[in-house]
């Protein structure tokens, strides 16, 4: 079932809430050089068809992609990155909470498919389930949805970027993203093994990558993705049943038995 959000009419919206759907997906990725072999777009890409599939699977109502997000890091030494700072997605993020919690929905997932947006969309879930009492927010990085999909991720480098695993996933999902005729010479290993210090790409790739994007073949995109899918389904339908372990309001105070105080004194 298709819920998609721009899709649908303010009508359409409050009546499938009303019928009892109260949960939304937002991706979140990014625009950020890729290699040498890639589209600036791949992170967005990912979270928008990764999202769509999980909630016509599910039938969550589906929010607009992000398509910009916290890649500072990658710095200015490759033209196509276009970064916003992390305060600027916080506040992003947490302002379109407001809003579709507004709409009713009480069940958030966030779903993100760049690393380092990892800090700030936690921030905006921690200021979200603060303001809204009723609001629970999960925050899901598509590179760690699973045990299995977390191996494909790493498999070719720890600090891994526009590595084997995207470029596959790629050459299924969108090969127009993929410059076949670069891949032989677009590997760069990963260097930050024994580093203190979390360093800008720059500083860690002579081009844009960290992997080994040669190794990748549309048929690994394929199964990669169908396993991001399946479990990212999965854990949404969990959420959707999901109560949180007590009920105490968050800013219900402790009340304490004051006859039984009293008789300690």
């Amino acid at each position: 079932m298709k819920r998609t959000w721009h899709q649908l009419t303010w009508e359409e919206i409050g009546q499938i809430v009303a019928d009892g759907m109260d949960a939304a997906i937002l991706p979140v990725g990014a625009t950020e050089q890729h290699g040498p072999h890639m589209g600036c777009g791949m992170d967005s890409e990912l979270a928008g068809q990764l999202c769509r599939d999980a909630a016509a699977q599910t039938g969550v109502f589906l929010l607009p992609t992000l398509p910009y997000g916290c890649s500072v890091g990658h710095s200015r030494r490759w033209p196509g990155t276009l970064a916003v700072q992390p305060k600027t997605l916080i506040d992003l993020v947490k302002e379109i909470g407001d809003w579709v919690h507004s709409a009713g929905i009480n069940r958030l997932f966030i779903i993100n498919s760049h690393v380092t947006n990892a800090a700030p969309l936690r921030c905006a879930l921690e200021m979200l389930r603060a303001e809204h009492d009723g609001l629970m927010v999960a925050l899901i990085n598509s590179a760690q949805i699973s045990p299995r999909v977390r191996d494909a991720h790493h498999a070719d480098g720890d600090d891994w970027h526009a590595n084997a695993a995207e470029t596959a996933l790629m050459q299924y999902l969108a090969p127009e993203l993929v410059r076949e005729d670069k891949l032989i010479d677009a590997d760069d290993p990963d260097r930050t093994a024994d580093c203190v210090f979390s360093h800008p790409v720059n500083r860690t790739s002579l081009n844009g990558v960290t992997g080994s994007p040669s190794k990748a073949t549309a048929e690994d995109g394929r199964q990669l993705f169908e396993w991001m899918v399946t479990d990212l389904s999965e854990k949404i339908r969990m959420g959707l049943v999901e109560k949180p372990p007590l009920t105490h309001g968050y800013n219900d105070a402790v009340q304490f038995n004051k006859n039984a105080q009293s008789q300690k004194v």
